[in-house]
C-alpha cells in the first residue's frame, strides 16, 4: 500500500478512501503510538476529538471514538471546532492525543484525519511512519492488545472547549477592536460560530457570511478559497476590511476595503512588523516556504528583517520555527503560525491580531498591507499526471532550465506536487505577468506530456 499520511494527515473521498474502518485502525494504532507512555502504563490516556461540520465527520468521528475508546482512551469530544482550537484543547487539557477530522479547503466530499500529540503539536514524519505501520501490522492479522472491563476508555461531550478556545484567544490580543467593521466569511465551516464569537468580543461590528453550515455546503464557493462574495460582501457594506477562512479555519486571507485580496504573505508582512514593534519578533527573522511572493521577501530585507524559507506545507515552516525558536512564519495561502500563542496555523487568530493592528495604527489594510508589492506570480494545477516523477523527468528539467534562463534574475519557476491532490503545481513569477503566463503555460504543457 501506499503511504497514507500526506502533508496534512490522511484525507480521502469520505465512505471511500477514507472509510469507517480505516478511521477506526488509525484511532486505535494511534492510541497505540501516542498514547503509550499513558494508557498502557497504567495512567489512563486521553484525547481530544473534533471535526468540521461535514456529513461524513458524523459517521467519522463515531468510528475514531470507537476506535480510541477500544484502546483504553478515554475521549474528550468537542464537536465542531476549528483545528487550531482542537490543538489548543488537546495542549490545555493535558490530553494524550488530539484528533480533528477535517478536509480543510477540500470540497465536501472529502474528509481527513488528523493528529495531534501531546501539547498539541503535529507529528513528525517518524510518529507518522509508526502509527501508519502499527495499523498495517494489525490489518494484515496481528491481533491488537484490547482491554476489557473498566479498562475500556470512556466518552464524553466537552461542551465547555467552545468558551475555553474563544477566551484564549481574546485573552491574546493587545488592543480591542471598537470602530471597526468587519466582514467575516467562514465558508460555512468549523469557524462558523467560534469567529464571529470571537470578533465580538474583542469589539468589533461584524457581518458574516458563510457561517449557516448544513455539512453539505462547506466551502461551496465561499471562504478563503472563493473570495468573490467577501470582496462584494465588503464594498456592499462599507466595511473596513474582510476576513475569510477554510473549512477547518487554520487559514487566513483578508480583502481590504476596497474589495482588494490581502494574502498571506502580506498578511505575514504587516504582523511582522508589528511584532518586531512589540519586541516579540525572536532573531528578527519570519519563516515562508519557497512558495512565497518574491515582493515579501524583498520587503521584508528592506525592512531589516530576514526571511528564512522551507517546503511547502505549514508542517515544515513550524518545524523550522520549532528547530530555531522563531516566532512568526506562514504561507501565502494564509496558514500563519505565531508560536507564542497556538502551536498550529490559527485563521481566526490571525484575523484577530491583523483587525488588532488596524486597530491600533489608524491605518487602513491597504496602508498597512502595502509594505510589500507582489510581483506577478501565476499558478497552473496540472491534474492526472504521475505527480511522483516531477523530480525524475528529463524532459521536464529541460523545460525549467529553459525557462529560468528566460526569466533571468527578475523571476523564478516552481514545480512541486500537491501533498493533498492528485496534480502537480506549476508556479511562476515574473516582473511581467504576460510573461509569467506565458511560460507557466508552457511548462504545464510540458508537465502534462512528460507525466501524463
Amino acid at each position: 500500500m501506499g503511504r497514507l499520511f500526506g502533508t496534512d494527515g490522511v484525507r480521502g473521498v469520505a465512505n471511500a478512501d477514507l472509510t469507517a474502518e480505516l478511521a477506526l485502525g488509525l484511532s486505535v494504532a494511534a492510541a497505540h503510538v501516542l498514547a503509550e507512555a499513558g494508557t498502557f502504563e497504567g495512567h489512563r490516556a486521553t484525547a481530544v476529538v473534533g471535526r468540521d461540520p461535514r456529513a461524513s465527520g458524523e459517521f467519522l468521528e463515531a468510528a475514531v471514538v470507537a476506535g480510541l475508546a477500544s484502546a483504553g482512551v478515554d475521549v474528550l469530544r468537542v464537536g465542531v471546532l476549528p483545528t487550531p482550537a482542537v490543538a489548543y484543547l488537546t495542549g490545555a487539557l493535558g490530553a494524550d492525543l488530539g484528533v480533528m477530522l477535517s478536509a480543510s479547503h477540500n470540497a465536501m466530499p472529502d474528509n481527513g484525519i488528523k493528529f495531534f500529540a501531546r501539547g498539541g503539536h503535529k507529528l513528525a514524519d517518524e510518529l507518522e511512519d509508526r502509527i501508519e505501520s502499527t495499523y498495517e501490522q494489525h490489518r494484515t492479522g496481528a491481533p491488537w492488545d484490547r482491554p476489557t472491563g473498566s479498562g475500556v476508555g470512556r466518552v464524553s461531550d466537552y461542551t465547555e472547549g467552545f468558551d475555553k478556545y474563544v477566551a484564549h484567544l481574546i485573552g491574546v490580543l493587545p488592543n480591542r477592536l471598537e470602530g471597526l467593521k468587519v466582514v467575516l466569511d467562514e465558508a460555512h465551516g468549523a469557524a462558523a460560530y467560534v469567529s464571529p464569537e470571537a470578533f465580538a468580543r474583542a469589539g468589533a461590528e461584524i457581518i458574516t457570511i458563510g457561517a449557516e453550515p448544513n455539512g453539505l455546503n462547506i466551502n461551496d464557493g465561499c471562504g478563503s478559497t472563493h473570495l468573490g462574495l467577501l470582496k462584494a460582501a465588503v464594498v456592499e457594506h462599507g466595511a473596513d476590511f474582510g476576513i475569510a477562512h477554510d473549512g477547518d479555519a487554520d487559514r487566513c486571507l483578508a480583502v481590504d476595503g476596497s474589495g482588494a485580496e490581502v494574502d498571506g504573505d502580506q498578511i505575514l508582512a504587516v504582523l511582522a512588523l508589528a511584532m518586531r514593534e512589540a519586541g516579540q519578533l525572536r532573531e528578527n527573522t519570519v519563516v515562508g516556504t519557497v512558495m512565497s511572493n518574491l515582493g515579501f521577501k524583498l520587503a521584508m530585507e528592506a525592512e531589516g528583517i530576514q526571511v528564512v524559507q522551507t517546503g511547502v506545507g505549514d508542517r515544515y515552516v513550524l518545524e523550522s520555527m520549532k528547530e530555531h525558536g522563531y516566532a512568526l512564519g506562514g504561507e501565502q495561502s494564509g496558514h500563519v503560525i505565531i508560536l507564542d500563542h497556538a502551536t498550529t496555523g490559527d485563521g481566526t487568530l490571525t484575523g484577530l491580531l491583523l483587525a488588532a493592528r488596524v486597530a491600533a495604527t489608524g491605518k487602513s489594510l491597504a496602508e498597512l498591507a502595502g509594505v510589500m508589492q507582489r510581483l506577478p506570480q501565476v499558478l497552473i494545477n496540472v491534474p492526472d499526471v504521475d505527480k511522483s516523477r516531477v523530480t525524475t523527468s528529463a524532459e521536464l528539467a529541460v523545460a525549467v532550465a529553459d525557462a529560468e534562463r528566460e526569466l533571468g534574475t527578475t523571476g523564478r519557476v516552481l514545480l512541486r506536487p500537491s501533498g493533498t491532490e492528485p496534480l502537480v503545481r506549476v508556479m511562476v513569477e515574473a516582473a511581467d505577468i504576460e510573461q509569467a503566463r506565458a511560460v507557466a503555460g508552457r511548462l504545464a504543457d510540458v508537465v502534462k506530456s512528460a507525466l501524463g
